[in-house]
């Protein structure tokens, strides 16, 4: 197993502020001071899940884009935070979020420069055969499906979220993330990369890595955490035949933490430290395999430019009402960890 060796409060904040700092300026990575800054991703996924607020609460199944007041205070409170630090949260958001009367705090969310990519709008199974088996509310009300098939079904999801982000908040987003994440993402899925390509994504954040977790109710142990870093090295970037780019998550996931082994916040937060301490001491560009995500850039390193990995643009209004510029990405990206914050109250 790896083990990562302790770094100072001090040196780990100089390194996080330093990463977020460049990030927030629009800095290139290859243009920032050496040594070289590891990239730090924070994602969170707006839904809703069960066993929250309390143990036996299922409902959300079937309700994952009906947040409550909690949920969106947190979710603003969060973007706040990390925009005031200089740092960005890339959202994920359930197109059901947008049938609510008020979406004020999601694009104030936007305003501030986060970015927001699509995660279906019903929280469907992209891997699913049965129409029925793609979401809990298709069991439940099997007429919504209208005799599609289950590919048809997922695509249609997926388009409809377009559709509603542009009308209720004026972004097209370009990255995409699957409901679930997957020990091989969308390998050998020739079809969904076509399908996610006709749909005009250029990203997806698809891959889970397998790792310890322990038992439940349980602190875990030196091999659990040595486990988790371990599987920082198979949660890199890289890019699929299709040309299609996998960002992939970070374990370990809150809802694998709090919902699945009881973890007391101490030991999430061990375990996300453990894992940027990893990024930091890495620091090593990673080169995908074929051309530059932007046309006509020179060499094989991926760049998060806003054709490629930037979730969405704001279609209308003003430039000083659009939040911090963002068109000018770090040329490379270096070994990441990217903490996967699907935030259930």
């Amino acid at each position: 197993m790896t083990h990562v060796p302790s770094m100072s409060r001090r040196q780990f904040l100089n390194a996080t502020a330093a990463t977020a700092t460049a990030a927030a300026a629009g800095l290139s990575v290859s243009a920032a001071p050496k040594p070289e800054k590891a990239q730090i991703a924070l994602t969170l996924d707006l839904e809703m899940s069960r066993h929250y607020p309390r143990r036996g609460l299922t409902e959300w199944d079937y309700q994952k884009g009906n947040l409550d007041k909690a949920t969106k205070a947190y979710s603003l409170k969060a973007a706040r935070v990390a925009h005031d630090m200089g740092a960005r949260i890339h959202f994920f958001c359930v197109g059901r979020v947008l049938e609510q009367p008020d979406v004020g705090w999601l694009k104030e969310i936007i305003q501030m420069g986060h970015p927001v990519g699509n995660h279906t709008y019903d929280h469907v199974n992209v891997l699913a055969t049965n129409p029925k088996q793609t979401q809990f509310r298709f069991q439940r009300a099997p007429w919504l499906l209208r005799g599609r098939t289950a590919a048809e079904v997922i695509e249609q999801n997926i388009a409809t979220t377009n559709v509603a982000m542009k009308t209720r908040l004026g972004i097209s987003p370009n990255g995409f993330r699957t409901p679930g994440g997957f020990y091989n993402g969308l390998k050998g899925r020739p079809d969904l990369h076509a399908m996610l390509k006709r749909q005009g994504f250029k990203w997806v954040s698809s891959v889970y890595p397998p790792h310890l977790s322990g038992q439940p109710k349980q602190e875990p142990g030196p091999e659990v955490y040595n486990s988790i870093v371990a599987a920082q090295q198979k949660a890199q970037p890289f890019r699929y035949p299709s040309g299609l780019v996998e960002i992939p998550m970070s374990p370990i996931s809150d809802v694998t933490a709090f919902r699945a082994k009881f973890w007391k916040l101490d030991y999430f937060l061990k375990g996300v430290r453990l894992a940027v301490e990893w990024a930091i001491q890495e620091r090593k560009g990673v080169r995908l395999p074929g051309p530059s995500l932007v046309p006509g850039g020179r060499g094989s390193r991926m760049r998060d430019r806003q054709d490629g990995l930037r979730s969405c643009e704001p279609e209308q209004g003003p430039r000083r009402n659009r939040g911090p510029r963002q068109d000018r990405r770090p040329r490379g990206l270096r070994s990441m960890a990217c903490s996967r914050f699907s935030f259930t109250r």
